[in-house]
């Protein structure tokens, strides 16, 4: 499974104690992270994360290319909905995309727990069937 992380500055550290939390997880699955997400996770934890450049400065796009692709299965997004975000048409672009795709995606601890027990648990095997079946091959 392919898997991002996404955090906003205030949430930050909520993310890296969540990935901790959940860490053997996501272990064997292949994870991304907007850049200094990535890095702090990375710092905290034994995964390796394939990095992109910082939300602001395009990380958001680079993760929803793989959206529209079909290459992502999995985003936990941390949001902060009580600050504003310079790159919010990047942000609407990339859950649009989710939307579009059937991406599931958590904007909040809470979600992402749900999520992460789903993965866990394996209820996401679906999803390997859309990458070996890609419309119009």
């Amino acid at each position: 499974m392919n898997i991002a992380f996404i955090a906003h500055d205030r949430k930050k550290e909520e993310m890296v104690n969540f990935v901790l939390a959940y860490e053997s997880v996501f272990h064997g699955h292949t994870l991304y992270s907007t850049g200094t997400t990535g890095t702090r996770i990375m710092e905290q934890t034994n995964l390796s994360i394939h990095r992109f450049m910082s939300g602001p400065l395009g990380g958001d796009q680079q993760i929803g290319a793989l959206v529209a692709e079909n290459e992502m299965d999995l985003i936990i997004f941390l949001r902060d909905p009580l600050m504003a975000q310079p790159h919010e048409p990047d942000i609407i672009a990339l859950l649009r995309l989710c939307d579009v795709q059937g991406i599931p995606v958590a904007t909040n601890i809470a979600t992402g727990e749900l999520l992460v027990k789903a993965l866990e648990r394996g209820d996401f095997a679906w999803r390997e069937l859309v990458h070996k079946y890609k419309p119009g091959e």
